[in-house]
């Protein structure tokens, strides 16, 4: 399944709960965006600004998306020309998806509703200092694949050049990957690099919550979250200031949902 294929399958689980809503919010910051759908739901979702190009006035798509049915914006997360309009479309699948009942399985004992152990091995695909700081307590193996850290590699702090991730993927029991990588369009090939794996994780804002979405990867635990309407008004002003997930972050309601396993 390529990255487009897997994308459009996502938007096309979604459509139930995308029909007859509209796009009525936009944000787009440095760092973040957040959109609303009916004046009664939001989501915020990673800008990926290394994936984007220079120059001016070159998304302009950005003002053809206040007004629009939600079913129709939300279809850029799977044809959008560039992380931007993915990032966006995907923004809007995520706004729908608080509808839904997901059921929160996590704990101190099983993060992630995972069970790690002394001898196990932890890819993570993407920082997460988080994540990685939940599972350490458990002393596992550890294997890290960030672009911003792994030009060099660092084995012994676990960090690994990106060109390995075919060779070592496959050897560990558990993966985590940011959700940004539905965006960028690498999701699809880490699925396959990490099919051997107990359990694969998508953690981060960016994840798309549509459990029927994964169908036919091996994706296990859907680690992402859900925003209250009600703060609308402050997360949107902090992300027009350039606020990143330091500053947003508290008004974060997270879901970790099991869908396979």
């Amino acid at each position: 399944m390529d990255a487009q294929v897997l994308r459009k399958q996502m938007v096309e689980a979604a459509l139930p709960l995308l029909k007859g809503r509209t796009v009525t919010d936009l944000v787009v910051g440095v760092s973040l965006l957040a959109v609303e759908l009916d004046h009664e739901a939001i989501s915020v979702s990673y800008v990926v600004r290394e994936e984007l190009g220079g120059g001016c006035s070159i998304f302009p798509y950005g003002t053809e998306v206040i007004g629009h049915p939600a079913e129709e914006i939300a279809l850029w997360f799977a044809e959008g020309g560039d992380a931007l309009q993915r990032g966006i479309g995907g923004a809007v699948l995520n706004a729908a998806a608080q509808r839904q009942e997901l059921p929160d399985r996590d704990s101190r004992e099983h993060p992630f509703d995972l069970t790690v152990t002394a001898g196990d091995t932890v890819g993570m695909v993407g920082h997460i200092p988080p994540a990685l700081m939940r599972l350490k307590a458990f002393h596992p193996k550890t294997i890290i694949f960030d672009k911003g850290k792994s030009a060099e590699g660092n084995a012994e702090e676990g960090i690994f050049p990106m060109e390995r991730q075919a060779e070592l993927l496959p050897q560990c029991d558990i993966v985590l990957m940011s959700g940004t990588a539905m965006v960028n369009g690498t999701a699809a090939s880490l699925f396959e690099m990490a099919s051997g794996a107990r359990d694969v994780v998508l953690v981060g804002a960016s994840v798309p919550m549509i459990p029927e979405g994964y169908r036919g990867t091996p994706a296990s635990v859907l680690a992402g979250s859900f925003w209250r309407w009600e703060d609308k008004e402050e997360i949107f002003s902090l992300i027009t200031q350039a606020a990143g997930m330091q500053k947003v972050g508290r008004f974060m309601v997270k879901k970790n949902v099991r869908i396979r396993g």
